[in-house]
């Protein structure tokens, strides 16, 4: 027996955590066998330009027919994903967010047939903020109660669901990863000096400077911090609040030790230029850049919100404070960057728990086995993946 699956992935494409973990799950399953087909508006930016095996994309167009007075995306992703789960006779619909997509996959199984399964994957959103709407709450109840197995990135994130739509089916917990072997630390010396002297520190955020990540905070943090520890900052990402951080940065007089990268595809060798990375965030059912930077051996000073603590050992691969909270961070950062023994031992720590609990085969393998539970197969001698 063929123990082979055929898996379908709908998320969204552009640039955010939820596709970027989507998108690396689907080539990691490629590479062990399985056929990946990705159903979207837009090819998924990690996919590349470049011919991968078992992968395939199928891209959804929108009927634009004149008596809509919008185009009606989700049906369009409906019928496509039906199409595509019979003409290539898939297995699972691995979905990234309850709405639309969960809601999308269940329309699909009922045109295509019960032998179809849904997992979903909550990330956040639409837990945190669209499950607020109680125009939209049972929507996203149906969609989670229809799924076939649903999965959440963080122990946090599996609270918050239940507690805002009053859940009773079990949630697997699925941590995000980071593959191996795109994140580790590089050689960035020669990127370091553009920014800053030998004897200068590095401060990174990363993020789409929306409200949210309080990128506020990231600037009173390091106007305390280079008070005492020589150091520059780098923003790396756009957004919303961009134009405001820019007059903070000239309000306080920062700006030839603010630097702004803008979006950055190879965000590995940005990451190895930091010596600590800034997340004070608002909301965080995860916080993704954060586990990339610890793939990359820099530790995270932030803020104890959403999933963020379980993923941040505090005193170990870097530091946490309550919101807001920006002078307890400043104290963190100082204290961790002053002492290179402290920060070694850190970037070690990082390192391995990225390597062991957050491992790219660990949770691909907890996938793989959720997927043959809901088929009602037994889960086979899965194989590792070829490095």
């Amino acid at each position: 027996m063929n123990d082979k699956l055929k898996i379908g992935i709908t998320c969204y494409p552009s640039l955010g955590g939820s596709g970027v973990v989507a998108t690396e799950l689907g080539k990691l399953l490629a590479e062990k066998g399985h056929e990946v087909h990705f159903i979207a508006n837009s090819i998924p930016f990690r996919l590349g330009g470049t011919f991968q095996k078992n992968i395939f994309y199928h891209e959804v167009e929108v009927n634009d027919y004149y008596v809509f007075r919008y185009p009606p995306y989700d049906l369009s992703l409906a019928t496509k994903m039906a199409q595509v789960a019979q003409m290539k006779n898939l297995d699972v619909l691995h979905v990234h967010y309850a709405v639309p997509h969960a809601v999308c996959a269940y329309l699909a199984k009922e045109m295509v047939g019960d032998h179809l399964k849904v997992v979903t994957t909550l990330h956040g959103t639409d837990i945190t903020v669209l499950a607020q709407d109680e125009s939209l709450k049972d929507l996203i109840r149906l969609a989670i109660n229809k799924s076939d197995a649903v999965t959440a990135v963080s122990k946090d994130l599996i609270r918050e669901t239940i507690d805002a739509l009053e859940i009773t089916r079990p949630i697997d917990l699925t941590y995000n990863f980071v593959d191996k072997r795109v994140y580790y630390p590089r050689d960035a010396a020669a990127l370091r000096r553009d920014f800053a002297q030998p004897h200068e520190k590095i401060m990174m955020h990363i993020s789409n400077f929306r409200p949210v990540k309080r990128v506020g905070d990231v600037l009173d943090i390091f106007d305390r911090v280079q008070q005492k520890v020589p150091a520059k900052l780098l923003f790396v990402g756009e957004g919303p609040d961009l134009p405001k951080i820019r007059c903070k940065i000239e309000s306080l007089g920062l700006q030839d030790k603010v630097f702004f990268l803008g979006k950055q595809d190879q965000i590995a060798e940005v990451i190895s230029m930091a010596d600590v990375l800034l997340l004070p965030s608002e909301k965080e059912s995860f916080g993704l850049v954060a586990l990339e930077a610890m793939a990359c051996g820099v530790p995270t000073i932030g803020s104890q919100a959403g999933g963020v603590p379980e993923l941040v050992v505090h005193g170990s691969t870097g530091y946490l404070a309550e919101i807001g909270n920006t002078e307890a961070m400043a104290d963190y950062a100082v204290e961790l960057l002053s002492d290179e023994a402290m920060a070694e031992r850190f970037r070690e720590a990082c390192l391995t728990r990225a390597r062991t609990v957050f491992c790219d085969e660990l949770i691909t393998r907890q996938y793989e086995e959720i997927y043959y539970r809901v088929l009602g197969r037994e889960v086979p001698d899965l194989k590792p993946i070829s490095v």
